[in-house]
């Protein structure tokens, strides 16, 4: 068995299987044996752990997560990696392949099965078009878990852990804030993947806050005001939040709310901290009943 995590064993297993990239599924495969560990380590993988790891490509990573963990469920969506994975794991007894689209995979019913309901430690090396739905759909399906560390598109990584005011900041950056304590643990150049991305990388780790930082009256609302908000940056957030369809704000509901909070009427969503977005919400949906 080659060893992977290195440019050989990678492309010596590329060529058994004749393994070509498919584009849509944005697969780059790591070959740095440093930065497999950094992300381990990060992970904080335990004998304890059970660990969803998304997208395990040739087994790279899956590898080095069955030597430290419980247990590891590999989930992948490209059926011609599944005879490849049954061979690079073939001597793992603690590893479960998984061939589906995880936006498709009911992960509670997993954890149960797997992890009697207890959290779990997710790990993924995700292809930049469908990093956000995944994190959130993680986060929103309330599924138990401690943490999540992935590889993600530098500029990606940057975004989820910014403040107001800064170009990068968005709904993004508040939703992983809402969830989690994200961090950067490292960053990947282009050099240590198979294909070679055009853009940098980085690991990022987002710790679940066991309460939120902020108790809105109603989560779901907060993030539609949020969502909206930022659909058009330009826009002041009164005129982002009453042309926005669905929310059923008025101009004067708008209006009342940011005077309340000493704010001003021109003001953007991109000023705004979470705290605010979360006053703004219990108030809009005070003012509801008012107006």
């Amino acid at each position: 068995m080659p060893t992977l995590g290195n440019p050989k064993g990678t492309i010596e297993i590329l060529q058994k299987y004749q393994f070509t990239f498919q584009k849509k599924f944005g697969q780059n495969f790591l070959i740095d044996t440093n930065i497999l560990e950094k992300i381990i380590a990060s992970a904080g993988i335990t004998k304890e752990d059970c660990v969803l790891e998304i997208g395990p490509g040739i087994g790279t990573m899956t590898q080095y997560l069955a030597e430290a963990a419980r247990e590891v469920i590999a989930v992948e969506i490209d059926s011609s990696l599944i005879p490849i994975l049954e061979d690079t794991l073939s001597t793992y007894e603690n590893v479960s392949i998984i061939h589906n689209d995880i936006l498709k995979v009911n992960i509670n019913q997993l954890v149960e099965e797997k992890n009697q309901g207890r959290p779990i430690k997710v790990v993924a090396n995700l292809p930049y078009y469908i990093t956000t739905p995944i994190i959130m759909g993680l986060f929103e399906s309330h599924v138990p878990l401690e943490s999540i560390t992935i590889m993600v598109q530098k500029e990606v990584a940057d975004r989820m852990q910014v403040g107001p005011g800064t170009k990068d900041y968005g709904a993004l950056s508040l939703a992983v804030q809402y969830y989690s304590k994200p961090e950067v643990v490292a960053y990947v150049a282009p050099t240590c993947f198979i294909p070679k991305p055009n853009v940098g990388s980085a690991v990022i780790r987002l710790t679940r806050h066991a309460n939120p930082p902020v108790q809105p009256k109603n989560e779901a609302f907060m993030f539609s005001l949020i969502r909206a908000s930022f659909n058009q940056r330009r826009k002041t957030l009164m005129n982002g939040l009453t042309n926005a369809t669905g929310l059923q704000v008025t101009k004067e509901m708008v209006q009342h709310a940011l005077e309340e909070m000493k704010l001003s009427p021109t003001i953007r969503g991109e000023a705004l901290t979470l705290e605010q977005f979360s006053l703004l919400s219990d108030l809009l949906i005070q003012n509801k009943e008012q107006f």
